[in-house]
């Protein structure tokens, strides 16, 4: 063994060591899409596992420090998920880890967990449930001693067109008049054979598969995420989410919970804004309702916010909070 080799290697720490050849602070620092699993409680108490892709950010307060210690960032979020499922108490000590592996770097931490919760829905009206899947992303950012917690969802539902429905019962109206102008009674077996028949209901409104995109801020709290909760909240506000199991009966109830709730995007918005302004969790809330139009190729979209100073505008379409815009 030669003396160079018995002497322990030191390997370079370009990123400590070196200085920035441009000097400058930096909001964000770090990595994302991380694979990683994660389990999460559902609405029964047990532990469900799915895959995620994680977000993990530090600033650089320091203008003349070239870089940060990513390595650490992912060792701490391999070690604080383990088994442990994901809560916004997981997250916080996350964040405490990351800025005190930090020290004197960073005073500001980000993560961000992308995911689908995947959970049973029971059918409209036969005795069935079925898988529904749905994206979900949790955000904890801590500043000093400042945690703030978000969640975001996106829920699938249906929407029916009352232009469009007015429009086909309009002509429903108009073939049934050039059918039987002339009689002066009318069977009641023939109207309701009439109503049955293609030649009566001779129109339809057109519906189509649309998403609502939630964001909302909750209350920094110890206990489980709300995903459930929230999703029912959601989808009882809407009144036609996305079935899963469908049988005749089922797929009848559906027509007629949108025939019952005809709505443009803009309606859609607005329940989803009701709802949520109930609900005390939640500090403010951004929501974005997209109709995927059938009748033409451009969708119908429309924007909401709880309208706080401060908060989530709508002015850009986007997730966007004025105190966090650097997220």
């Amino acid at each position: 063994m030669t003396p160079f080799e018995s002497v322990m290697r030191e390997m370079p720490d370009i990123a400590n060591d070196a200085k920035a050849e441009v000097a400058g602070k930096l909001a964000w620092v770090g990595m994302n899409e991380i694979e990683m699993p994660v389990y999460i409680e559902d609405d029964a108490g047990e532990l469900i596992q799915s895959t995620a892709l994680v977000t993990v950010y530090v600033n650089l307060i320091d203008p003349d420090v070239r870089g940060i210690h990513m390595s650490r960032l992912y060792l701490h979020l391999d070690q604080g998920f383990g088994k442990r499922p994901l809560s916004p108490c997981t997250l916080r000590q996350l964040l405490c880890a990351f800025l005190d592996s930090h020290e004197g770097l960073s005073d500001r931490a980000l993560i961000r967990v992308d995911f689908d919760f995947i959970t049973r829905r029971p059918a409209l009206a036969s005795d069935n449930q079925g898988w529904r899947r749905y994206p979900v992303s949790m955000i904890g950012i801590l500043e000093g001693q400042e945690f703030s917690l978000e969640m975001g969802l996106e829920i699938l539902y249906s929407s029916t067109c009352p232009c469009s429905a007015a429009l086909s019962r309009q002509m429903i109206q108009e073939k049934f008049r050039q059918d039987f102008f002339g009689h002066d009674k009318v069977d009641v077996s023939k109207i309701h054979e009439w109503l049955g028949s293609d030649e009566g209901i001779l129109a339809v409104p057109h519906s189509q598969r649309s998403a609502a995109e939630v964001r909302v801020r909750l209350t920094p709290t110890f206990e489980m995420f709300p995903i459930v909760e929230l999703i029912d909240e959601i989808e009882n506000s809407l009144k036609t989410p996305v079935q899963a199991t469908v049988k005749r009966e089922d797929e009848q109830a559906f027509a007629l919970l949108n025939g019952s709730n005809l709505m443009f995007c803009e309606d859609a918005g607005r329940r989803i804004q009701t709802a949520l302004n109930r609900d005390e969790r939640i500090l403010d809330f951004w929501a974005r309702c997209t109709h995927y139009e059938s009748l033409h190729p451009h969708n119908a979209v429309s924007v909401v916010t709880k309208g706080l100073e401060g908060g989530y505008v709508a002015e850009s379409g986007a997730p966007v909070r004025l105190d966090l815009s650097r997220t």
